[in-house]
């Protein structure tokens, strides 16, 4: 059995950055392309403490960045328990934690540091990307508009969103939704969605455990591919390897191979060999809607 990159014909690595890099060792998304050496890794990480770490889990796949990515200017880092993953460059929002059980602890400031942002369009060595997974408590927006050249042929963007910022000038998840449509990006998956209770009641005892009220959630975007015309035959096929195999996302990479084929890009017949790959991986029946 071929492998999806043989049918595709694609022999190249995929440039990935990770932008918050701190918990990589939570077996990140990307990790199948880097296993099947099919990705380079661009790691962003400002804590210099944590580079043999990633060094050691991916050797030399990796290029390690201490940058902080920004606007550009000058900010304060806002440090919180490192335990509590809520250092940002914004300061937190004090109404705004207080409506979460137990966020007013998470989010106090321990120390405030002067830093120098980085714009990613500005940083030396960093190679135009085609996906990018970011978790930088906040800061998201800024980083998306810091960098139109190195993301301009970008396919997939994974991301962190918040339904109530916790921090004070952070985008919630409805400007991050509209920056992403503007840019030519559509909503894939959810991955995960965090719910948590609401001062001052508590389920059973566990405040981290909520009812309905929505937190924040990791979203990942592709690129539109509604139509057939808005990228070209390397970007359809980068994006066919991540749904594939990163997002387990056949329907997606299953339209792509079908675009690649009406362009003659690969051949004719391969979609029936793409469900073929995804049935010997899966065990799952696949078909075709003929409606």
């Amino acid at each position: 059995m071929v492998t999806l990159e043989e049918l595709l014909g694609y022999g190249e690595r995929l440039q990935i950055a990770d932008i918050g890099a701190a918990a990589i060792a939570e077996k990140p998304v990307y990790k199948p392309l880097l296993d099947r050496d099919l990705a380079r890794l661009n790691a962003f990480d400002a804590d210099e403490r944590h580079h043999d770490g990633i060094r050691q889990a991916f050797g030399d796949r990796v290029s390690l960045f201490p940058d902080i990515v920004g606007d550009g200017e000058a900010a304060t880092l806002h440090l919180a328990s490192p335990a509590s993953g809520m250092s940002s460059l914004l300061a937190p929002s004090a109404a705004n934690l207080g409506f979460f059980n137990g966020f007013t602890a998470f989010g106090t400031v321990l120390e405030t540091v002067p830093v120098e942002t980085h714009r990613l369009d500005d940083i030396a060595g960093l190679p135009p990307l085609d996906f990018l997974k970011m978790d930088i408590q906040g800061s998201e927006y800024a980083a998306l508009e810091s960098g139109p050249r190195v993301l301009g042929g970008c396919v997939a963007i994974h991301l962190e969103v918040s339904f109530v910022p916790l921090y004070q000038g952070q985008a919630t998840f409805g400007d991050i939704d509209v920056w992403m449509r503007r840019h030519g990006y559509l909503p894939h998956a959810f991955t995960e969605i965090k719910r948590w209770s609401v001062n001052p009641v508590v389920r059973t005892g566990q405040y981290r455990r909520g009812y309905n009220q929505l937190l924040e959630a990791d979203i990942v975007y592709f690129r539109d591919v509604t139509t057939d015309d808005g990228l070209d035959d390397t970007q359809l096929k980068k994006l066919a390897l991540i749904a594939h195999y990163c997002y387990r996302s056949p329907d997606i990479a299953g339209r792509i191979v079908l675009a690649l084929s009406a362009r003659r890009a690969i051949r004719y017949d391969a979609l029936a060999h793409y469900l073929a790959i995804w049935h010997d991986e899966s065990g799952e029946e696949v078909g075709l809607y003929h409606g």
